[in-house]
This record gives structure tokens, sequence and C-alpha cells, in this order.
């Protein structure tokens, strides 16, 4: 008997460079949101200011296991009410850069684990 792993998910992100990621052989330079499947081209934070749980409303609707917010060149902290709310939900939530995001994200979908992530592309 042979065990051969096929990959799950069409979805395989990367970091270029700033403003540019690759996602499978297509050049993206707007933000996304990644489901374990789909792309959500243009996912913004409307009003710039921190994120709330009506941003993510999509994801948490799909209830992924984990969601990872690439937040851009530089790393910053979530609001900690959300990271909560999201915990209730029984939802993991990672911030990190965005190139880290990248990484995080492929591997996770690697461990075939139900994982969304956010991107941002400054």
């Amino acid at each position: 008997m042979k065990f051969i792993r096929e990959p799950r998910s069409p979805v395989t992100v990367r970091h270029v460079e700033k403003g540019l990621l690759k996602i499978g052989e297509e050049s993206v330079s707007e933000n996304v949101m990644l489901f374990r499947g789909a792309i959500q081209y243009g996912w913004s934070l409307d009003d710039g200011g921190d994120l709330t749980e009506a941003h993510l409303a999509e994801l948490i609707e799909a209830e992924p296991e984990i969601i990872i917010f690439g937040t851009g060149w530089q790393s910053r902290l979530p609001p900690r009410d959300l990271v909560f709310m999201l915990a209730r939900k029984g939802i993991g939530f990672e911030t990190m850069n965005t190139p880290a995001a990248c990484r995080t994200f492929n591997i996770l979908l690697g461990e075939d684990r139900d994982v969304a992530a956010v991107l941002l592309i400054e």
C-alpha cells in the first residue's frame, strides 16, 4: 500500500515584496481575505482605525479554527476585546507582519488545518 499526500487547497500565498503578493501564479497588489479554498480581494479597514468584529464578520461566519491577520510590514496588536470575543467563539486569532502571515498560512494549510487569513499590503 502506498500513501500519497495530495494538497487540499489551491491557495498558496507568498510575499514577494512590499506591496505585492503571489497567490498561486497570480500577482496581487491589494488587501485580501483568504479562506481554505477561496480568495476575496479588496478587503479593507473602512476607517483605517482599529480592527473590529464587523471587519471580520465574514470570516467569523465561516468558523475557521484560526484567523491570521497580516498587518503589513509592521506588526501591531489587535484590540484585546476582539481577541477575547473570538476565543469565546472557539476561533484562534494571531497577528503578525504580512510576510510571516503568508508563511504561517501555508504551513497551517499543509497541516490540513481550517485556517483563514486577512493580509494587508502596504
